[in-house]
């Protein structure tokens, strides 16, 4: 085991992870700042962003609106002051970014250009063309080469924190390409990791976005805070997963079923506009959730289309002409004609909902700071209380600038103030943990697998935990991960001859976390008996829980770690400073309500 000793250990280089390592660098250049990822910086799952990042700019823009969509759109289980310090923050970040280099797309006269995302009243959505993650992680990425503090270690997986006295005293790693194990010894730890969204079949997110994060810290003591919330991206490519943007939407596209008809119209996101006017676009910018949920229910009227890998109905940007879509989307041209066989110049793309990104995660305050001291956490695998109970589209960006430059400026206050670690101690507590994961060598049990139990664990999640849920299915997902728990921990590695780039060793490891993630979810789900954004309960025929429940519900889900037992299951409340709860209207039953 190698040691190396460092002020600051940030794990995970995406948006977050870079954004943090940039600012401690900035504040503290005399620091020693350790980046760690498990893959090269820019194969991070910022890269496959495509749409863009939400920042007030728009002249009919307004910090309060922002606020405002920010909060309806998560359903008013966001922290009103957490929401308040992103919208003030995020347009700086944005601009920061500018001038390090990020090529946003201009207008004409040389203005950034915005777009109109779900969920929001007006344009505010910065973008450049629809590759935005890979143009902001690219930014960041040069960015970092500049501090000589900064040292990466890529393709390094994390085994397990370092814990004693109840602070987090560093990480422990494996070196995939050497083989070796890495003990990174640092007051400060920042978990940047990403989200869970592998522990569904059908997902967008990379085969790396396992939870790794979320556990690590879930296992010693941390809350995973509102883990029910699992967002559906109401377009998805059938088959592969690969993501249509929303901002295909913000540019004009319009979702149809099997009889061309605008069906959003009739779930209360706007009517129809009359032939020959402009065509109304509120019905296919509402929010994610409220677009997955009108899929599922023209799923079960029998108006989607069937195919080999599932039913779908059709995104229309025909209407948009060649030059646009080019110009505009030309990663969604390019998708859609190698993985849907059509041109979207010529013909519709058919699409679905597909599991895209984790509302919940590692509890943390306004300032990304965790009840363990010394362990911060920002970006998907945080729950800051930003995204409630349905993120908008594209704040997910802002908020890794926001926070991963929160988290960055808060580890560097810390790590200058903590009391030296005892070298010794973390040592002997790295070694226990090596030799647990040693142990995991060794001759097959039985014929089980990491690929069987991985496929069970993401299908019955779909099953089960999907867009609507009841407690009859929740409890067999509950019985279901319980029984692949113990099943994993069977788990031999089969290859044993060597540890460089042993997949089996580092497959079970993710899975196990994966699964932790997993059961979160399911016994959050289990505890929330309201209807609430993406988290949508239809119970048997007495219809039971298919309303939003302010007097019991209006509360955040806290699931705390037990090794041998189901979760325990805490509420905490939320924070509501000037925006109280009312309806979450869109389109017309908005309008209405206004002039009422």
């Amino acid at each position: 085991m190698e040691i190396i000793h460092a002020d600051i250990a940030i794990v995970g280089a995406g948006g977050a992870g870079l954004r943090a390592a940039i600012e401690a660098a900035e504040i503290w250049p005399e620091g020693k700042i350790a980046l760690i990822s498990k893959v090269y910086p820019m194969r991070s799952h910022t890269v496959a962003a495509e749409g863009g990042a939400a920042g007030v700019i728009h002249p009919d823009d307004s910090l309060d609106k922002h606020f405002q969509d920010t909060i309806s759109g998560g359903d008013w289980l966001c922290d009103q002051d957490v929401v308040e310090f992103f919208v003030e923050r995020a347009p700086a970040e944005l601009a920061k970014l500018e001038h390090w280099g990020c090529p946003w797309s201009r207008t004409q006269d040389g203005h950034v250009c915005v777009r109109k995302f779900g969920g929001m009243k007006v344009p505010r959505t910065w973008f450049a063309a629809d590759r935005s993650g890979f143009h902001i992680l690219h930014t960041l990425y040069h960015h970092t080469t500049q501090f000589k503090n900064i040292t990466r270690f890529d393709e390094h997986f994390a085994v397990d924190l370092i814990e004693y006295d109840n602070a987090i005293r560093g990480i422990l790693t494996y070196d995939i390409q050497n083989g070796v194990f890495r003990l990174f010894c640092a007051p400060a730890v920042i978990l940047a990791t990403g989200g869970a969204a592998q522990a569904y079949h059908f997902t967008t997110n990379a085969t790396i976005v396992t939870g790794d994060g979320m556990a690590l810290a879930y296992r010693h003591g941390v809350p995973l805070r509102d883990m029910e919330f699992v967002q559906y991206h109401p377009t998805g490519l059938p088959g592969c997963g690969l993501l249509i943007t929303e901002a295909a939407r913000g540019e004009g596209g319009v979702l149809i079923n099997k009889d061309g008809y605008r069906y959003l119209q009739d779930y209360g996101l706007g009517p129809e506009t009359p032939k020959g006017e402009p065509q109304n676009r509120t019905m296919e910018l509402g929010p994610r959730d409220r677009l997955s949920q009108a899929f599922w229910h023209e799923q079960k009227k029998g108006r989607t289309i069937q195919t080999p890998h599932g039913d779908v109905v059709y995104l229309d940007l025909r209407h948009l002409g060649a030059t646009k879509l080019e110009e505009r989307l030309p990663q969604i041209c390019e998708l859609a004609r190698a993985y849907a066989g059509v041109d979207p110049a010529l013909d519709p793309i058919p699409v679905r909902p597909v599991v895209h990104y984790t509302m919940g995660g590692i509890e943390t305050d306004c300032h990304t700071a965790t009840a363990m001291q010394g362990l911060f956490a920002a970006g998907e695998c945080a729950s800051v209380g930003l995204h409630g109970a349905n993120r908008l589209g594209s704040n997910s960006l802002s908020e890794i600038l926001v926070f991963g430059h929160e988290a960055g400026l808060q580890a560097v206050h810390y790590a200058k103030n903590a009391d030296a670690c005892d070298a010794k101690r973390i040592e002997n507590i790295a070694n226990e943990q090596i030799n647990h994961v040693m142990n995991r060598f060794g001759k097959k049990i039985n014929d089980d697998s990491t690929a069987k139990i991985r496929h069970e664990m993401g299908t019955t999640m779909e099953k089960y935990v999907g867009i609507y849920r009841d407690e009859d299915g929740l409890q067999n997902a509950a019985n279901i991960i319980k029984e692949l728990k113990i099943r994993q921990k069977a788990l031999r590695v089969s290859s044993p001859e060597s540890r460089v780039f042993n997949f089996d060793l580092l497959h079970i490891l993710e899975l196990g976390f994966t699964l932790d993630v997993a059961e979160a979810m399911v016994h959050s789900a289990l505890g929330r008996r309201e209807s609430r954004g993406s988290h949508q309960r239809i119970d048997g025929d007495l219809q039971a829980y298919t309303k939003r429940d302010d007097t019991l519900f209006l509360k955040h889900t806290r699931a705390f770690y037990r090794e041998n037992d189901n979760p325990m299951i805490q509420y905490a409340p939320v924070t509501i400073t000037k925006y109280p709860p009312q309806a979450r209207l869109y389109g017309s039953a908005e309008k209405q309500n206004q002039n009422n």
